[in-house]
């Protein structure tokens, strides 16, 4: 999740993280994700037909249909999907609801696990920024019903071996 006041800063700074990643580590996460060995073809050009393979269907359409999208270069590419390939959140904290809304919506999603490209900025840019507008639209709480996070999500307390019997073991030493 990239969070800027703009949603242009925002994929500069996207933009930014993805040109830190060495080509010959973005290549490599790229073949992975390809199921195909791209590295002889012009870093520079687009990415070519890849013929079908074996791995993953759905990993590699995501990886096509990007490159496509967004006119990519290999390089470009590599970056990307060195850096962070998973789907990801670039925006203001108002798209970022929006998209995160419409997932809850109207795509069936119960919740986010969140990764933050960079810390402690980035873990700071959605607390103070997204989660205050997830609040507003009522769809993060504001605050907890528990103690802690059994409490919160409704599990029983199990037993524990260390203060069963704890009583009994105070009387027992005259404590």
């Amino acid at each position: 999740m990239v969070v800027g006041d703009t949603v242009d800063e925002a994929k500069a700074k996207r933009a930014h993280l993805d040109s830190l990643v060495h080509y010959d580590s973005g290549i490599g996460s790229l073949n992975s994700g390809l199921g195909y060995d791209v590295s002889g073809f012009d870093p520079d050009g687009p990415l070519p037909e890849i013929p079908p393979t074996n791995a993953s269907q759905s990993g590699r359409e995501r990886i096509v249909a990007l490159a496509r999208r967004e006119n990519l270069t290999i390089r470009q590419l590599a970056s990307r999907i060195g850096s962070y390939g998973g789907q990801a959140f670039v925006g203001t904290p108002q798209t970022i609801a929006d998209e995160m809304q419409r997932w809850l919506d109207e795509e069936g999603s119960d919740g986010f696990n969140i990764m933050f490209p960079y810390l402690p900025e980035g873990l700071d840019d959605f607390v103070d920024k997204v989660v205050p507008e997830l609040q507003r639209r009522g769809i993060f709480r504001t605050e907890y019903e528990g103690a802690t996070l059994r409490e919160n999500l409704g599990l029983p307390r199990p037993a524990n071996q260390f203060f069963e019997g704890a009583e009994v073991g105070r009387a027992a030493a005259g404590g």
